[in-house]
């Protein structure tokens, strides 16, 4: 008993590690919220369990009602044929019965008139009588009729045998609803910002019409959250067994997916759900970091050379207080909202027409786009040091790199980076594909159409980059949320000519 004592007093004695409870910590919470998706589940259940009762019991209701109503229909037309048939012989014979009648009248009274005639003596007078009984007898009716009636009495081809009708409502049932597909995550494929969801029936089903894929973004993973998410969004009449989602963009970490079967009638259960992930970059251009003559939205910046002198008329209190910079007059603006608040000090100035993203490098590979307008004049597109000097030029530090595009005075595209330029022979694309890759140490530029490559950096990152961008007189829009595209991942595998040439812009460490 003493040493059992000792044991006990040693585990209560026992040292765990804070890090070791915050983890047992974690464990529980994420097992409560997981419970509790459980529970919001099994009462989003119960509820659908009873409302689709109560619309199956009224669906059912109207169906017989429906029933009912045919039968109904069916009897009155039945009885309308018996009825109509019944007056049709009853015409029929009424008639035929009315020239009988007629017919027995007449010869009766020329059989009492020959009768009486056989009493006459007088020979003349007879052969006179013979002859009209002759001559009447040629012409009755009587003889003329036909002592056979026009119908019978049968009704039978009007009788009904409801035998097969009552075996077949007897063998009224539920429809046969399809069973559920499965989805294998193992078939479905994510990328290009493309997902192919691929399914299968668990057994043979040739009654199948289509499918409906139904599916929705979301930031937890594993099972589907019942509160806090998105809606459900519908395909419908998919005729195969997949189906691939194209130029989606990728805001969220995941997407989840479900798909039922349907036949020509009803619609089966769902597949269980799968969660895909769906990870890439997505990131805003930050307005307290710009230029004051830069107008900048999420992912959007314009140049505007009226803004500097705006914010700082606000920062003065001057009359015009409170106004935002007013665009160009050659230009639109791109959004009315005003600018954000800014810091004690601005980020860039002077010549530095520059604004970086909101979100920082640290590890992975990264690919987004960016687009100028047709008449932007100069603008570079790249990455930087969260250090970049509020004075300092994308390419001409040792901290950013960026490709740059002239289209003032003379036309240029070029490499820059620590004040090194290399020049590009090529045409300037519509749209820049950017890609990082932070451990690999490259940065490569991309026309984002043909995803020729443009150009390539190689160096070793010290810090977390920014996406960085330079704009004047234009402006410029960005697309994130993008994944790698396949295309670049091959080809910068195989990067060497153009950055060979390019040995003099690139340090090994920065």
């Amino acid at each position: 008993m003493e040493h059992k004592g000792v044991g006990v007093g040693r585990r209560d004695k026992e040292h765990i590690p804070e890090e070791a409870l915050q983890r047992i910590i974690s464990t529980l919470a994420n097992k409560n919220d997981e419970i509790q998706n459980f529970i919001d589940t099994l009462n989003q259940t119960l509820k659908g369990v009873q409302e689709n009762s109560s619309n199956i019991l009224s669906e059912l209701d109207e169906e017989f009602d429906s029933l009912y109503s045919i039968l109904d229909e069916v009897k009155e037309s039945m009885i309308n044929s018996i009825k109509q048939e019944q007056a049709r012989k009853s015409q029929e014979l009424q008639s035929q019965l009315s020239q009988c009648n007629n017919a027995l009248e007449n010869s009766e009274e020329l059989l009492e008139f020959a009768t009486r005639s056989l009493d006459i003596k007088e020979p003349e007078e007879f052969s006179k009588a013979a002859r009209q009984i002759k001559d009447r007898v040629t012409m009755a009716s009587a003889f003329r009729l036909s002592l056979k009636p026009k119908v019978s009495d049968n009704m039978t081809h009007l009788m009904v045998d409801f035998s097969q009708e009552r075996q077949m409502l007897q063998t009224l049932k539920f429809l046969p609803v399809p069973k559920a597909p499965e989805i294998d995550p193992v078939d479905c494929l994510v990328a290009d910002n493309s997902i192919t969801v691929a399914w299968r029936m668990p057994e043979e089903d040739n009654k199948i019409d289509h499918f409906i894929l139904e599916h929705r973004k979301t930031n937890f993973d594993g099972l589907p959250r019942v509160k806090d998410e998105r809606c459900w969004e519908v395909i419908d009449n998919i005729k195969g067994t997949e189906y691939t989602l194209s130029g989606l963009k990728f805001d969220s970490k995941y997407m989840n997916f479900r798909v039922r079967a349907c036949n020509k009638a009803v619609a089966g259960e769902y597949s269980d759900p799968v969660t895909l992930e769906t990870k890439a970059l997505n990131f805003s251009l930050d307005n307290s970091s710009s230029h004051l003559n830069l107008r900048v939205e999420d992912s959007c910046v314009e140049w505007d050379p009226t803004g500097g002198k705006g914010q700082e008329n606000k920062m003065k209190g001057k009359e015009n207080k409170g106004r935002s910079g007013t665009p160009s007059p050659k230009r639109t603006s791109i959004g009315s909202r005003p600018p954000a608040v800014r810091g004690s000090r601005d980020r860039f100035t002077g010549e530095s027409y520059t604004v970086l993203g909101d979100t920082a490098i640290e590890s992975g590979q990264h690919y987004w786009e960016v687009k100028a307008q047709k008449d932007c004049k100069s603008y570079s597109v790249g990455v930087a040091y969260k250090t970049l000097g509020k004075f300092d030029q994308l390419g001409k530090t040792n901290t950013s790199w960026c490709i740059h595009v002239n289209n003032w005075l003379q036309n240029t595209f070029a490499a820059k980076h620590n004040n090194k330029v290399k020049a590009l022979d090529a045409t300037v694309p519509e749209r820049i594909g950017v890609f990082c890759d932070f451990d690999g140490g490259q940065l490569s530029f991309y026309d984002a159409s043909s995803k020729q490559l443009l150009y390539s950096f190689k160096m070793k990152f010290t810090q977390p980059v920014l996406p960085g961008f330079m704009v004047w007189c234009g402006g410029l829009s960005l697309n994130t949320g993008m994944q790698v595209p396949s295309a670049v991942r091959t080809l910068q595998k195989s990067e060497n000519g153009m950055t060979g040439s390019a040995s003099s812009l690139n340090n090994v460490t920065q």
